[in-house]
């Protein structure tokens, strides 16, 4: 019922730019928290980005200064603006949100398929 897309993935260069887009579509009545996590090959997947339905963001230690994250209420988007990659961003990046698909159901976490970006030096 409920999908999350992500776009703007790819292949850059060290100091270069991303900007990841994650638009949710199908039957749900609400969605609060939305974020972006990353695995990197033989690591765990870790958090790199938060944004609440007030604005509160929160970012790893790791992105912090250089990564911003937002949304678009109206598109049921969340952006992910990826500044001055490093190759240990090299990951993929999957797109989370928390949706509630039908007034009878709780709040369930939905992730997106991943996004492969990956840095060169």
């Amino acid at each position: 019922q409920v999908q999350l897309v992500e776009s703007g993935g790819g292949l850059v260069q060290a100091g270069g730019s991303l900007r990841l887009s994650c638009a949710a579509s199908g039957t749900f009545v609400g969605i609060n928290a939305m974020g972006w996590y990353r695995q990197a090959p033989g690591k765990q997947r870790e958090l790199v980005a938060v944004i609440t339905v007030g604005g509160i963001t929160d970012y790893a230690d790791s992105v912090k200064g250089r990564f911003t994250i937002s949304r678009d209420n109206a598109k049921n988007t969340v952006y992910l603006q990826m500044n001055s990659l490093k190759p240990e961003d090299t990951a993929v990046y999957y797109c989370n949100a928390n949706v509630r698909a039908s007034i009878i159901y709780r709040y369930t976490n939905y992730w997106g398929q991943g996004t492969q970006v990956t840095v060169s030096s």
